[in-house]
């Protein structure tokens, strides 16, 4: 995965430098129509004035996604249910009390 990073900064930077040939700049592009990160951190870069910091921001950038999808993810599983013991047992308990209900008032009701 960081390797996948590491190619996804290069071909930022190459990107921003004009230095992409004809089906890499395609490629980049379309992946841009489908990303609206990558296409929102190209525009961003684009208008900086110092375009030797690139590769700081980039990295700051990635670092700052890294954060944002872990803090999700631990959100996400705080939030997940947790089937243990007593919560089995309390969900065989209720089924089997409506079950006895229902026979219960089809034989009497």
């Amino acid at each position: 995965m960081e390797n996948n990073n590491i190619d996804n900064n290069e071909q930022l930077l190459k990107y921003l430098d004009g230095k992409l040939d004809d089906s890499q700049l395609h490629e980049f592009e379309k992946e841009m129509l489908n990303d609206d990160l990558l296409n929102d951190a190209v525009e961003g870069l684009s208008a900086l004035k110092n375009k030797k910091s690139i590769d700081v921001y980039v990295n700051d950038l990635n670092k700052h996604l890294k954060q944002y999808t872990a803090s999700k993810k631990q959100r996400r599983l705080k939030h997940k249910l947790e089937l243990n013991d007593w919560t089995l047992l309390a969900a065989f308990l209720i089924i089997g009390i409506c079950i006895a209900a229902y026979f219960l008032i089809k034989k009497y009701g």
